[in-house]
């Protein structure tokens, strides 16, 4: 589980989860993190100079412990796809 936290609440421990997962891959992309509300949804940017990838993980997929390794590998897959 990435977070107990629901909605906003749970916007900064995504980012920091994100960036430890983002930063030995590459130390010079960096995480952001925003929620929306109409889609129950997370928005993280990834970002690296002016290259910028944005995708979404469902409140499903950071609240279930069982999810967080399938997290993980989206979050990797982008990072790696930021990188070209």
């Amino acid at each position: 589980m990435v977070t107990e936290k629901k909605g906003e609440a749970a916007v900064i421990d995504i980012e920091q989860w994100a960036n430890r997962i983002t930063s030995p891959i590459d130390p010079k992309a960096r995480a952001s993190v925003y929620y929306d509300a109409d889609s129950n949804t997370y928005v993280l940017r990834l970002e690296k100079g002016s290259r910028v990838i944005l995708f979404r993980l469902s409140e499903a997929q950071i609240q279930t412990p069982s999810r967080e390794g399938e997290c993980v590998k989206i979050l990797k897959g982008k990072v790696r796809d930021l990188a070209g």
